[in-house]
């Protein structure tokens, strides 16, 4: 089976928040209300300064697919 890159999360538990699964390596789920990551890699045996830059990209195309997605729903 082949995944998108990313995916919209929902749970009625938390009406408010608003999830995206990035599904490639490294794997997080993200809450874009407050920009909370849980990981679901360890990245300790990276470099900090790769993993930083990456983790800003990541953020931002998690939050860019978030928009395109709400787009077609308008």
């Amino acid at each position: 089976m082949v995944l998108p890159k990313f995916l919209l999360a929902d749970n009625s538990s938390f009406p408010e928040d608003i999830f995206v699964l990035h599904t490639e390596f490294p794997r997080f789920l993200i809450n874009l209300k407050d920009d909370e990551i849980e990981w679901f890699e360890d990245l300790s045996g990276e470099r900090e300064d790769d993993i930083a830059d990456e983790v800003s990209n990541l953020i931002e195309a998690a939050s860019l697919f978030y928009d395109k997605q709400i787009e077609g729903y308008e």
